[in-house]
């Protein structure tokens, strides 16, 4: 840093340390582990022990600062030798020693108790950067990780590590000292300084506009045919006044905008249309985001209309006999063209209007509370009923597109009720995961990364809910759905198969039918496979497939897939199609046992190479699909001659990085241990898990000197980590598609 950010950083550090310190102006050890946000003490003591340089069992702001400086600004060889008496468990250093030292913190002026890292000193270390990473394994395996790394740094196998050693073991891992530092003490940290710089808004550079072309050109259209209606509206209407020609020219507006908002939600017709040109013109993968743009923009017209109606009508009772209170609540004006009902009805719409925008907001329905997302968004029957009496004219705008939606949910209702479906098994899974498999129906044809809506009767009667099928289309017997305990709904459904599974059973549905008793029973002998994993034969109706943008997905030259948590289940059912495909085109020489695939791009799937990137919180949440993806895994065991087909990348956020003192060591020894055994300890693949969050920057570098045709990138996950992502493949000129479900 230059001085002046010196300067900055410093007295940062010192307001950090006054907020935090007491009277005294000392931090104890309880402050200091308060502070440093750490999870497992040991860390917090050694660190604080290592601070504390004349050992009165507190640190000053002076004791602080030395160490931080040293840390930040310090050498490598520096940071080594802390690293080294933090490992050292049993080194004790002279207090003596401390007098003499200013400009040096004392580590590296004392001399270290026994100057060596024993393989048992080397074990309660990795033991505790164990659980400050939230990673658990057994006993077992953290002796053969302790052993992987003692055996790699001990150069003369005299039986322990010298400070020699340990930094000839970490000169193989260069990216581990680009930055070592105490990563999850922010308050440790100097503020990134390179972020305050003033940088151009996203949306206005060239990248932005050339990647959301279609989706910009159809607001503006939109936005002109909104003020053309507006205007012609007004001229229309300009022998009423001002506020009469307002309201006239926002109901004008509400008339397109209010069977506007329904024709994007015509999902089968937007299905269809995504197997055409049209998906090349119009951005149908944008229907969502449209329809709540619509959506804000009815809110903002009615908010716009009623106002003026209002001003108008305050100015008619000036005038007339009747009262604002009359114009307002009551038939006797004589408004609208159905016995008077216009203001009455605009009064019930506003409310009605103002509920829907309310309770669809993202804290809504992100909050566990879908259901009220979900029935007051059913109250668009009473809106549109209530148009048709409120406006002479809505019904010449609606009755097509209205018709049209009547007709989809006539053909939904009819394909969910036509034949009968069932749930035949049941997995729970780790962080309340309900996996679903379906009997498929032989008229049931979809594409990967399809979404249905599953109406479960014993769960909730009249609730329609959507979620991603998770299961390939050529896998012809069964359908998946992998659903996530987020909310009343999916809570009742996870516990309802936890219960056993005498309670579970509706004694009504087998009084009802024989058959179904029958196969119940029989599940009972054979298939109790465990508390987590049943067979059962539950009733279940499915309306869809309904179509997503991950359909683009096969037209793509090199695909990237990112799923975070939850969020891989699309790409469940598009990695296993894929795969399906690549073993069709699969060649194996009759003279021995190698196998390649000579060429995957056809008609069907353009794909000339596919990047599987999975993002998850903790180590249980990779048991969702990891016996999916070891068969990936397999399918690819030999090396193909242009490079893997599929490369598969896992991250672990709740792990510490590479780069932090308190993780590097167990970072060091996993590295060792899966290129020994060529499996990682933490998931069993071969794909070595990733601590940390992704530096898409770097990854998408990577991506980009790979040269394997356009690159398409495919997400779903949190909205927040969708625009981060987003501004880097605009960046990188990299198309983006974001998954809804």
């Amino acid at each position: 840093m230059s001085l002046d950010e010196d300067a900055r950083w410093l007295e940062w550090v010192t307001k950090q340390f006054e907020s935090i310190a007491g009277d005294d102006k000392e931090i104890d050890l309880e402050e200091f582990k308060t502070a440093l946000k750490v999870k497992e003490s040991f860390f917090a003591e050694r660190f604080f022990a290592l601070f504390d340089s004349d050992g009165s069992s507190s640190i000053s702001l002076d004791e602080l600062l030395k160490a931080l400086d040293l840390l930040i600004h310090g050498s490598e060889t520096d940071k080594l030798k802390f690293l080294f008496q933090v490992y050292d468990v049993d080194g004790q250093c002279s207090r003596e020693t401390h007098t003499h030292t200013h400009t040096h913190t004392h580590w590296l002026s004392c001399p270290a108790g026994s100057g060596s890292i024993d393989p048992d000193e080397l074990r309660t270390v990795l033991k505790s950067c164990l659980r400050e990473s939230a990673i658990s394994l057994p006993e077992e395996k953290l002796d053969d990780l302790t052993l992987a790394l003692f055996e790699s740094a001990d150069k003369d196998n005299s039986g322990s590590i010298t400070f020699e050693e340990l930094k000839a073991e970490l000169e193989n891992f260069p990216e581990v000292m680009e930055n070592l530092t105490i990563s999850a003490a922010n308050w440790l940290k100097p503020p990134d300084l390179e972020q305050k710089r003033r940088q151009t808004p996203r949306y206005l550079t060239p990248a932005y506009w050339q990647n959301n072309s279609r989706k910009l050109l159809f607001l503006c259209a939109y936005a002109c045919l909104s003020l053309l209606l507006f205007t012609g509206a007004v001229l229309q209407h300009s022998h009423g006044g001002v506020w009469y020609m307002l309201a006239k020219g926002c109901g004008q507006c509400l008339n397109f905008n209010c069977t506007f908002v329904m024709v994007l939600m015509l999902r089968r017709c937007l299905t269809w249309l995504r197997a055409t040109w049209v998906v090349r013109v119009f951005p149908l993968d944008q229907n969502i985001l449209l329809h709540q743009i619509v959506g804000y923009a009815i809110l903002c017209c009615t908010m716009l209309h009623t106002t003026a109606h209002i001003i108008n009508f305050v100015q008619l009772s000036e005038r007339t006999d009747f009262s604002l209170w009359e114009y307002l609540l009551t038939t006797r004006p004589g408004i609208g063209w159905v016995k008077g009902t216009a203001s009455v009805t605009g009064v019930v719409l506003q409310v009605m209007i103002c509920l829907m925008v309310l309770c669809s907001s993202t804290f809504v329905r992100r909050s566990g509370h879908f259901e009220v997302f979900y029935w007051s968004h059913l109250s668009y029957v009473w809106v549109w009923s209530l148009l048709v009496v409120h406006c002479a004219n809505f019904w010449k705008w609606f009755v097509v597109p209205g018709l049209l939606f009547l007709l989809e949910k006539i053909v939904g209702i009819a394909v969910s009720h036509m034949g009968g479906l069932y749930i035949v098994e049941v997995n729970l899974l780790p962080s309340k995961v309900t996996h679903l498999v379906i009997k498929r129906p032989q008229f049931f044809h979809f594409k990967p990364g399809d979404y249905v809506y599953i109406n479960i009767p014993d769960i909730a009667k009249y609730e329609w809910h959507p979620f991603t099928i998770s299961s390939a289309p050529e896998q012809s017997d069964t359908l998946w759905l992998h659903i996530r305990s987020m909310g009343q709904w999916t809570n009742r459904l996870f516990e309802y198969f936890r219960q056993p599974e005498s309670q579970a059973v509706s004694p009504k549905r087998l009084a009802t039918s024989l058959r179904n008793r029958r196969q119940l029973m029989k599940a009972q002998i054979s298939a109790k496979l465990g508390e987590n994993h049943r067979f059962c034969n539950i009733k279940c109706y499915v309306d869809g497939p309904y179509g997503t943008p991950t359909r683009q997905i096969f037209a793509s030259e090199h695909a990237v897939l990112i799923g975070a948590g939850i969020g891989i289940t699309p790409f469940a059912s598009i990695l296993q199609s894929i795969m399906y495909r690549y073993r069709r085109r699969k060649q194996n020489c009759p003279n021995c046992n190698y196998s390649w695939c000579e060429n995957i791009k056809d008609s069907e799937m353009k794909l000339r190479k596919v990047d599987f990137i999975w993002i998850n919180r903790d180590q249980k949440s990779f048991e969702w699909f990891v016996s999916l993806l070891t068969k990936l895994e397999m399918d690819q065991a030999d090396e193909e001659p242009e490079g893997r087909f599929l490369e598969m990348h896992m991250y672990m956020t709740s792990a510490l990085s590479k780069n932090d003192m308190k993780a590097i060591g167990l970072q060091m020894a996993l590295d060792l241990l899966a290129k020994k055994e060529k499996r990682d300890s933490i998931t069993g693949l071969r794909t070595r898990t990733q601590p940390g969050r992704p530096e898409w920057g770097k990854v998408f570098q990577k991506v980009s000197e790979e040269k394997k045709g356009k690159v398409h990138v495919f997400y779903c996950g949190s909205p927040a980590l969708a625009k981060l992502i987003k501004a880097q493949c605009e960046h990188f000129g990299f198309n983006f598609y974001k998954e809804n479900f």
